[in-house]
């Protein structure tokens, strides 16, 4: 049976020790697909130790003595998770040597109160085809400069274990865990993941799932949904994990002589905001051959203030953040609604209210839904809703 040495306090996994979705949250979905006459809801579920890739731990404590964990719920009190079984052990690695670090360096941990100490949080990502890890040092410093040698004591520490070193500055008071500014100290630009397709990018500011196995198998469910030779129009596109995804190629048969390959998708357009995920979408899309690039259009802004960008697409895609669909957006899909729309859900309570706002002109029906266990012993469901033009 998995057990955990860091609860309580830690509040990081409350359902610990239950392998499927919530009770309730599985009720709801259940009750939202037999409104619309459709079967039982499945669940698609993975590991339930190590999954996690990609960490955000604070830094508090003392010096000489620093905790790097979590906070406690309703405090800034850091509880020290050095043996975390949800992360991957290449993540708890780091947390060790950078720990070291600035014990060796006498780094002073950061303090809310007072708004002293440099050493804030530490940023941890894995990249699976390497097992390295690209690792931002997040410091209430403007520069780089008073942690230059805690720097160089991690990136000698860790070795080849180490896929990039970064410095962020977050000098705000604020709950804000990274700032906008980063100081690349080593290693390559970004992390590089595939989903099925192209190469996907993340520099160290944008965004990214931490299971990666549950996030392959929504963009391949996602894929699914989109017919070859498709126009397509992605929301809060991100890197591009689901639109890059969906430019893989498909085989056709010629007569005797061979096979034929096609681009599954006729157009992509992609919407994006986010300046650290539009810089590792342009990294993904200068890696593409020319023919395939030529068929993708990015249109940068809120997917509100771009939400025309879904005129004439067969298949609009949508991914957007707990808060759901952009109003402009959503107004737009119920007035002009496209042949298809795959909703990818992180936020139940959204999804249920844009789900009602979607359906109620009859113009668009649920056509299928399917929860993916995204991120284990939370309240927390992935939900892909597809809907059908009517």
């Amino acid at each position: 049976m998995l057990t955990c040495s860091h609860r309580p306090p830690c509040p990081g996994c409350p359902r610990f020790g239950e392998p499927d979705i919530g009770a309730e949250v599985l009720s709801a979905l259940e009750s939202l697909a037999r409104a619309h006459g459709l079967p039982g809801v499945p669940v698609v579920s993975g590991a339930l130790k190590g999954f996690r890739l990609r960490a955000r731990l604070a830094i508090r404590g003392r010096l000489g003595a620093p905790k790097l964990g979590m906070f406690e719920l309703g405090t800034h009190r850091v509880v020290h998770i050095p043996n975390c079984v949800v992360q991957h052990l290449l993540i708890n690695r780091v947390a060790a040597i950078v720990r070291r670090a600035l014990v060796d360096a006498e780094i002073t941990p950061f303090t809310e109160t007072v708004h002293r100490g440099l050493a804030r949080y530490l940023q941890v990502v894995v990249e699976r085809s390497s097992e390295t890890a690209q690792v931002v040092l997040v410091g209430n410093s403007p520069t780089a400069e008073p942690l230059a040698h805690c720097l160089d004591l991690i990136r000698d520490r860790l070795g080849d274990e180490l896929h990039s070193l970064w410095f962020n500055t977050q000098c705000e008071r604020s709950n804000t865990i990274l700032g906008r500014e980063f100081s690349h100290w080593c290693g390559p630009p970004s992390v590089v993941e595939r989903f099925g397709g192209a190469a996907v990018h993340y520099p160290p500011g944008a965004f990214g799932q931490n299971n990666l196995d549950i996030a392959e198998r929504i963009i391949e469910h996602v894929r699914e949904q989109v017919p070859v030779g498709a126009r397509v129009a992605e929301f809060y596109a991100g890197v591009g994990a689901i639109g890059l995804s969906v430019l893989s190629r498909v085989s056709h048969g010629v007569g005797a002589i061979g096979l034929s390959v096609l681009s599954r998708v006729s157009h992509l357009r992609m919407n994006e905001v986010s300046p650290p995920s539009l810089q590792g979408l342009a990294l993904g899309l200068d890696a593409l051959e020319p023919a395939e690039r030529e068929t993708i259009e990015v249109v940068a802004g809120s997917a509100g203030e771009m939400a025309s960008a879904a005129l004439d697409a067969d298949v609009v895609i949508a991914d957007p953040p707990r808060k759901g669909l952009d109003r402009e957006l959503l107004d737009h899909l119920v007035a002009d609604p496209p042949q298809r729309f795959v909703y990818v859900s992180c936020g139940l309570e959204s999804l249920l209210a844009d789900t009602t706002r979607l359906t109620a002109g009859r113009k668009l029906r649920l056509s299928s839904l399917r929860a993916f266990n995204l991120m284990p012993y939370t309240e927390h469901v992935e939900t892909v809703a597809c809907f059908e033009r009517a």
